[in-house]
């Protein structure tokens, strides 16, 4: 029974549900994340590095980002760098730190946000059923070069699509979450 795990059938569609995850952790709710700075990249050292590897951000506050830039050299690079992304932010610069405030999202942006998490939603229910269609090209493929019978490719195929159902199940799930947060004034 070469060529087929159904441990790592589950093991992919898992990676599916982690990737929406990391996707739905950029999208602004009504609190403060640090991760929604994972996309500004900063001008340093004649690169452009990512603010994680120039700067700590914190969320001290619901609505308010705090940037505490290592290197004294690099303060202006990253505020501009935060000004200038196509998140609209005004930072405002004390010393090594610079703060974020963020304002309060308004109707039509929420709806933006649930409309791109919608966006991410597909891209991981068609990943998982990827995953499942590979899979049950494996079957059908041991079953046809007689390395496993029908039965066998029957039953496997039946765990494969149940894997598929939780896995979409828990994308589902997840989605209907990150609305609520999206959604709550």
């Amino acid at each position: 029974m070469s060529g087929y795990d159904l441990n790592d059938v589950k093991r992919r569609m898992a990676g599916a549900v982690t990737a929406l995850r990391n996707d739905f952790s950029s999208l602004r709710t009504g609190r403060a994340s640090a991760n929604i700075l994972d996309p500004i990249e900063v001008e340093a050292y004649g690169a452009r590095m990512p603010l994680s590897q120039v700067a700590t951000v914190t969320a001290p506050e619901p609505r308010l980002l705090s940037v505490q830039v290592w290197d004294r050299s690099m303060v202006q690079p990253t505020e501009k760098a935060l000004r200038e992304s196509p998140l609209g932010f005004n930072p405002q610069t004390e010393g090594q730190t610079i703060r974020i405030r963020l304002p309060e999202l308004n109707e039509q942006r929420r709806k933006e946000m649930v409309k791109a998490a919608h966006k991410y939603t597909e891209a991981a229910r068609v990943a998982a059923r990827h995953v499942r269609r590979d899979a049950l090209d494996v079957l059908k493929k041991l079953e046809k070069d007689g390395k496993m019978s029908e039965d066998d490719s029957a039953r496997n195929a039946d765990q494969v699509q149940k894997a598929t159902d939780s896995t979409i199940a828990e994308i589902d799930a997840t989605l209907a979450q990150k609305e609520k947060e999206i959604m709550q004034v």
